[in-house]
This record gives C-alpha cells, sequence and structure tokens, in this order.
C-alpha cells in the first residue's frame, strides 16, 4: 500500500502539473471503488479552478473552489499525468481531466477512492479522527512519550495507527523501529521517555530518506510522472527476512504482527 512518502511524492508531482489548472471535468469508467465514485463528480468538476492539492495522512485533498475531492490510493493505486486523449489501459478507472491533461487513476484492487466533499475536513467521516502528522512540528519524542503510557499495544501497530499518528505503514514502521533499535512487539507503554525520543526521531529521519529516494516502488506504485522509487533498496528489515542484517550480520525475522508481515533483528532491536 502506497504510504506517507509515496502519497506525498505523488501529491508533489500532481501540484506542479495540475494546481491553478482549470478542469474540464471527470470520465468515470468503473465508479465501483472502495466507495461509489459520485455519479455527478464530472458535472461538478466542470469549471472549477484547482486551487491546491494538499495531503493529511494517506489522504490527497484536491482543493476545489466550492469544495475538496478526497482521493486515496487503495492498495495498489496510482495517479498520473498523461494525455487526455491517450487510451486508457487495465483498471485505469477514472481521469480527473484538466484540458489537454488528465490525472488518470489506476486501482487494480479497486480499494482507493475518489469522493466529494462540500464541508470542512473535521466534518467528513475519513478525516475527521486522523491523528498527528509525523513530520508535523508537534510530532516528537515528548508527545510520543505522553501518548503511549498505559497502552499495551505493541508498539509497531501504535505507531501504524491512524488515530493515533498518520501515515506510517508497514514498511516505515518496520524500518523506524530498527533505527531506533526496539522490537515490534514491545508493548507502547513499557518504552522509555529516551526510547520514544529514538522512536520519533527515527520516523521522520527514515520517511524524510524514503521522500528523497522517490519513495518504495514495491508492487505498483509509480509516480505521477511514470517514475518509480527506489527507498526500498535501502530497506534495512522490511522484506528481507532470512538476509543478513546491514549492522550485524545476523538474520533477519518475520512475524505476524495484526495480520500484517513484521520484519526485525534479534540483536540489534530490544
Amino acid at each position: 500500500m502506497p504510504e506517507l512518502p509515496e502519497v506525498e511524492i505523488t501529491r508533489y508531482g500532481l501540484a506542479q502539473e495540475l494546481a491553478g489548472s482549470t478542469a474540464s471535468g471527470a470520465v468515470v469508467r468503473e465508479a465501483r471503488l472502495r466507495w461509489p465514485v459520485p455519479a455527478d463528480l464530472s458535472a461538478r468538476l466542470q469549471g472549477q479552478r484547482l486551487k491546491r492539492i494538499e495531503r493529511r495522512g494517506k489522504y490527497l485533498l484536491f482543493r476545489f473552489e466550492t469544495g475538496t475531492l478526497i482521493g486515496h490510493l487503495g492498495m495498489s493505486g496510482s495517479l498520473r499525468v498523461v494525455p487526455a486523449a491517450s487510451p486508457a489501459g487495465p483498471h485505469e478507472h477514472v481521469d480527473l481531466v484538466f484540458g489537454a491533461r488528465a490525472a488518470r487513476l489506476r486501482d487494480p484492487r479497486r480499494f482507493g477512492a475518489l469522493l466529494w466533499h462540500a464541508g470542512a475536513d473535521e466534518s467528513h467521516p475519513l478525516l475527521a479522527d486522523l491523528g498527528i502528522e509525523p513530520l508535523g512540528d508537534q510530532f516528537d519524542g515528548e508527545w510520543l512519550f505522553r501518548a503511549t503510557r498505559g497502552r499495551r499495544t505493541p508498539v509497531k501497530l501504535f505507531v501504524m495507527d491512524s488515530h493515533v499518528v498518520v501515515g506510517v505503514g508497514n514498511i516505515y514502521a518496520s524500518e523506524s523501529l530498527f533505527r531506533a533499535g526496539i522490537r515490534p512487539r514491545r508493548p507502547a507503554g513499557r518504552l522509555t521517555r529516551a526510547e520514544c525520543t529514538r522512536l520519533a526521531q527515527a520516523i521522520r529521519d527514515t520517511l524524510q530518506d524514503a521522500l528523497a529516494a522517490g519513495g518504495s516502488s514495491l508492487r505498483d506504485f509509480i509516480h505521477s510522472d511514470g517514475a518509480s522509487g527506489y527507498f526500498q533498496q535501502q530497506h534495512y528489515v522490511y522484506d528481507r527476512a532470512g538476509q543478513a542484517c546491514r549492522v550485524c550480520g545476523q538474520s533477519i525475522r518475520t512475524l505476524r504482527l495484526g495480520q500484517r508481515s513484521t520484519f526485525w533483528c534479534a540483536k540489534c532491536q530490544r
């Protein structure tokens, strides 16, 4: 699933190409995504200027003059800027058309979303209960220490909870915990203040390094211009079960937490 770095890279690429442009409408080839694409989406967008594109967690927020189009890439989606007249390929379900250009949603599993919202962000159920932004000024070790008190949840699941911290998915949770030297099954409430400081900084550093590397292109993710990221080449633990740890040489282990594969090093993480 595209995580915060991949969504932010997508946001930046789309904004560079489309912000300030006027929408011609939308072409909906398949409306059955995670939630149905609004039947009147094309009419709502037609003639509206796209003021800017923002990100909240893993959601893309297309700010138009009369409302916001909320986008989500789902498990395997991507949004690319293409010539509007170019033929659609398999799984390319929706075009947001801006004259001769279009933002084309490709979503093989159809777990993504495009939803129209005319109110404030906090009034939409998908946005109302989102947690803190891990790259924001308020996210630090002291905040994490306070948030974890009394919590028995394994720390990996805790930082992946979008009601607590947004955008830290499976890849970057595993990588951040390795950098911080913390085992993924440790109860969040048992982390010390020093460990929380290390982990908060590791999350920020990991996400920023991923942004600089263009994200992790695993399976289907590509940038808005069709390019791939290469942060997966720098992974310390994720998807490296049985391989030698890049730091100590021991074999990377794997386990299941919250129905997700988790990767860790028994020597480097305590």
